[in-house]
């Protein structure tokens, strides 16, 4: 007997109206999916039908060319994302299967032929309202919160799960408490942070050095200790002092140039991914200064992170979760925060891979640990919720997970949606006390259900190119959706 889908997944509250501020990412092909290790794979970069949250008032008026304003207390702003709390002014009966199928509300018109009960612009005008003050009270909360002298970080895990208001530079550091940079006491932040920026200013002064930059630097002691007092020879090694590890044509291992031109491979791919990241918004793209200055803090903590981790180095993909993170931290409202974002975002962003660094490692590819077993666990979890369109994917259509779950799964859902929802997917993801993975499973799942309809009417064509595209929908909708598969017993 198959399996019908729980009874809380037919509520009226399913049907809401579609966000207008999503957008699908760009398709990719399904040929060589595993190559992601291999310098020619390509995460094509979304672009987005909406701008992201806006930098601060600071960036703002220099970009607007307004009156400068002071943010030292920025009032509450009201968030980007579109339709965040909808409330459903549709009523929809599903004739096919006696409500026993799950609405695909958000991204097929034709199937809101019942009952409109209000469509006026007033109604959405006060549900924006509602929405607007429950950010208000979100900020409030968690303002309060994060003014202890010892964070509970408990409730702090469950008031940002719900999301995060874009105002008053919240997320900065919400995150670095989720992600483990900061401590729960506050006493800590000071010197904590001071030890950690001081660190990757010596990672920067070792790791990024140009070879010849090391000669220089070694000319320059040689010269000083040279007590023959002869300025000439103060600045230039002898061929005899010239070691051999430090030769240009040396193949040593232990070669400083050696390595500087096996690393140039890296570092050339890592440029490319760099300059592809977000083309869309100016804060990644475009020729000014601030966009290169935000261009090399990627480059530089992108270069670090594969010359620390060399079982892993670079793999393409880890630009896109390395954005979002630089992205909030950059836009702190505190200067001082600002000034020391790409520090802050090196160590977030290892902690952040911590939890999923062997999906990127090909030789555990088909261990437990690898991204073969995490896609397996997803298909499972679709099963275990919904039977019928797991059989119509994989056994019917023969629609293998790997073609659309690894790119949800490797780059956190940041291609399949945009900035702005992103980031709102990315405040419940860092919420999990037990790392991001199972709640982005979940998400992954909910996002198959929330579109079944579509997929039961497909055939393997248009599946893949609807779930390598996904339709616009409801963000907060969806991750009430994965909340309520972690609380749901599979039937």
């Amino acid at each position: 007997m198959k399996k019908k889908v729980p009874d809380w997944l037919n509520s009226s509250l399913w049907s809401t109206t579609p966000s207008a501020s999503s957008s699908p990412s760009t398709s990719t092909t399904t040929t060589d999916i595993f190559d992601h290790h291999s310098p020619t794979t390509a995460f094509p970069p979304t672009e987005s039908s909406i701008d992201p949250p806006l930098p601060p008032a600071a960036i703002r008026d220099e970009q607007q060319k307004q009156p400068p304003r002071h943010h030292h207390s920025p009032p509450p702003q009201k968030p980007e994302i579109k339709d965040k709390h909808s409330k459903s002014n549709i009523v929809n009966d599903d004739d096919d299967n006696n409500n026993n199928i799950i609405n695909n509300n958000y991204s097929d018109n034709n199937i809101f032929s019942n009952k409109i009960i209000i469509t006026s612009n007033d109604i959405r005008d006060v549900d924006d309202n509602e929405s607007f003050a429950e950010d208000i009270s979100k900020q409030a909360l968690l303002l309060t919160e994060l003014s202890k002298k010892v964070i509970n970080m408990g409730e702090l895990r469950r008031i940002a799960s719900q999301g995060i208001p874009d105002g008053a530079g919240i997320r900065s550091t919400v995150w670095k408490l989720l992600l483990g940079y900061l401590a729960p006491d506050r006493s800590l932040w000071s010197s904590e942070l001071a030890k950690k920026r001081s660190q990757y200013k010596h990672f920067k002064e070792e790791l990024l050095m140009n070879p010849s930059e090391i000669a220089r630097r070694l000319e320059k002691t040689t010269g000083l200790n040279n007590d023959d007092g002869k300025s000439e020879s103060r600045c230039v090694l002898s061929r005899s002092d010239i070691t051999h590890g430090e030769h240009p044509l040396s193949l040593g291992k232990s070669s400083v140039w050696n390595q500087f031109f096996q690393d140039s491979e890296i570092i050339e791919q890592i440029d490319r991914d760099v300059k592809r990241t977000h083309p869309d918004l100016h804060f990644f793209s475009g020729d000014s200064s601030y966009a290169k200055s935000n261009q090399e803090a990627l480059r530089n903590i992108l270069t670090i992170f594969a010359k620390l981790n060399p079982g892993i180095r670079y793999v393409q993909g880890m630009n896109e979760i390395l954005a979002p993170l630089f992205y909030i931290f950059k836009n702190d409202p505190d200067e001082e925060m600002a000034a020391c974002a790409e520090a802050d975002t090196f160590f977030c962003f290892v902690e952040l891979l911590s939890g999923f660094r062997d999906h990127f490692c090909q030789q555990l590819d088909n261990s437990v640990v690898g991204i073969r077993s995490t896609i397996t666990r997803l298909s499972q979890l679709l099963k275990e919720h919904d039977e019928e369109l797991w059989r119509h994917l994989e056994i019917t259509t023969k629609v293998n997970p790997q073609f659309y779950a690894f790119r949800w799964i490797t780059l956190l859902l940041t291609q399949e949606f945009n900035f702005a929802d992103s980031l709102h997917i990315w405040d419940t993801l860092l919420s999990d006390p037990e790392g991001p993975q199972e709640t982005l499973l979940r998400v992954c799942c909910a996002m198959l259900i929330l579109i079944r309809r579509r997929l039961l009417a497909g055939d393997f064509t248009s599946i893949l190119k609807l779930l390598q595209n996904y339709p616009p929908t409801n963000i907060s909708h969806m991750l009430y959706v994965a909340n309520k598969l972690h609380g749901q017993p599979s039937h």
